[in-house]
């Protein structure tokens, strides 16, 4: 399965690439380097927001005698989301504080100091969080920890998420003819969501996994 997934994320990223060295895009490969950023961090913010959606009917769909079962479980999702905005509030907080000692204005050596600092500080906080929002959009929270199917369930509802934010940040489709750029928009949620099904179908057949027992 990791494997299946590996290959269609490669083979997503060739096709991205190929249309726009074809067609171009808009701040050209810095814009693309740029939305891959932003859709980075949106992935767990969406997932923070839309996710207990998605867990909440999980659990109102299995049979009432495991719901409790399930809920029991949510203790891992919920202390993994809880770091998570904890890292978010510790960026924003340096951020902040920074900004504010530096309008202070102590002097040109004192400012220099505390800015210094703070990019020191923010050379180590943004990769940290930029592996965090990785981490938590590829496990989707722990939530395999509720229920085996919960995270190719949440892939599902989140590729599409981002796909919509992505025409609404963007404005429109991307360059290229009316295919491409159908393409280049449905391609990914499509194929994505075809590998979560195929993988429910793989627990349910293999493994004996349902969202129904």
């Amino acid at each position: 399965m990791t494997k299946v997934q590996l290959g269609r994320a490669i083979a997503g990223l060739s096709a991205s690439l190929l249309l726009v060295y074809t067609y171009g895009a808009d701040e050209g490969w810095s814009g693309v380097a740029n939305d891959g950023v932003v859709k980075l961090i949106l992935a767990p913010l969406l997932l923070i927001f839309t996710g207990p959606l998605v867990v909440f009917g999980f659990i109102r769909y299995a049979p009432a005698a495991h719901r409790s079962v399930l809920r029991s479980r949510l203790r891992a999702p919920l202390k993994a989301v809880g770091w998570y905005i904890g890292i978010l509030v510790g960026v924003g907080l340096v951020l902040a504080g920074s900004a504010l000692v530096l309008k202070q204005n102590y002097g040109t050596l004192v400012n220099g100091l505390i800015a210094l600092a703070l990019l020191i500080g923010l050379v180590w906080l943004l990769p940290f969080l930029l592996f965090a929002s990785a981490f938590a959009a590829r496990y989707a929270f722990n939530t395999s920890n509720v229920h085996a199917a919960l995270p190719a369930a949440l892939t599902v509802v989140l590729v599409w998420e981002l796909m919509l934010s992505s025409l609404a940040l963007e404005g429109g489709l991307p360059h290229g003819p009316p295919l491409a750029q159908w393409c280049a928009v449905l391609g990914g949620p499509m194929s994505v969501t075809a590998v979560a099904l195929w993988e429910l179908h793989r627990m349910r057949t293999r493994h004996g996994v349902r969202i129904r027992h």
